[in-house]
């Protein structure tokens, strides 16, 4: 069976005034379908780069990137956006959630752009609200709501399109202990759901949920380590 993400040789260099700097310097892995992966490295490591382009936001400088079959590496930007809206669900650290729209209008937000009917986008956004436990909050706006459960409706959004991949940057980073926790049990859910998930994130204990963990140096792939299902945490 064919990995769901399959990356070979992958290089991004961008030209910095006269000077050239190359970013990731021949990234080569696979990730199967319903992996639990976390992408750490230190600032400067490329994590960011190699983020942009596993979730189609970027293209590489050269290598190879095939996405569920598809060879993104060479794709112009209307066919990458079309298949980052069908392959790629985004959870960011900022939430990035509409300030004027409920908390069920963000989510199906997705589906208007998909073009689907407003009852059925309705019903399918209250149906992953309820994944995330916050169908009571469905017609609060964003600032009726604390921090973990804004995250909770962007996780939502990005489930509400059925993507294959979950691509979570940082989805902790502005959450207390506690909130984090949840949210990571979340993630567990949807990878046991049958989700791909991909994390990308500087903390240990956030990318010890994951069941692999790939670090990056100046680049290039450090380590790429399968978790023991001992090694994780379990939520307190």
């Amino acid at each position: 069976m064919n990995p769901i993400i399959h990356l070979e040789s992958i290089r991004k260099s961008y030209i910095m005034g006269k000077n050239e700097l190359e970013v990731l310097k021949g990234i080569s892995m696979d990730i199967a379908a319903n992996e639990y992966v976390a992408l750490m490295g230190p600032s400067g490591s490329g994590k960011s780069t190699l983020m942009n382009i596993l979730g189609c936001l970027d293209t590489p400088s050269s290598g190879k990137y095939v996405l569920n079959d598809h060879d993104v590496s060479k794709m112009e930007d209307n066919d990458l956006a079309e298949i980052r809206n069908k392959e790629i669900g985004f959870v960011f650290q900022q939430f990035n959630l509409l300030p004027r729209l409920t908390a069920l209008e963000n989510v199906a937000l997705p589906l208007v752009y998909a073009g689907m009917a407003r009852k059925l986008r309705n019903e399918k956004a209250m149906y992953v609200m309820e994944m995330v436990s916050l169908t009571d909050r469905s017609h609060h706006k964003p600032n009726e709501l604390s921090g973990g459960q804004c995250q909770r409706v962007a996780i939502a959004r990005a489930l509400v399109n059925d993507p294959s991949i979950i691509l979570a940057d940082e989805p902790t980073g502005n959450l207390d202990s506690k909130t984090s926790y949840e949210i990571m049990d979340i993630f567990g859910t949807i990878h046991n759901k049958g989700n791909t998930v991909i994390l990308v994130t500087h903390e240990e204990d956030i990318a010890n949920h994951a069941h692999r963990i790939i670090r990056l140096r100046d680049g290039i792939v450090e380590s790429d380590k399968q978790q023991s299902v001992l090694s994780r945490p379990v939520s307190p």
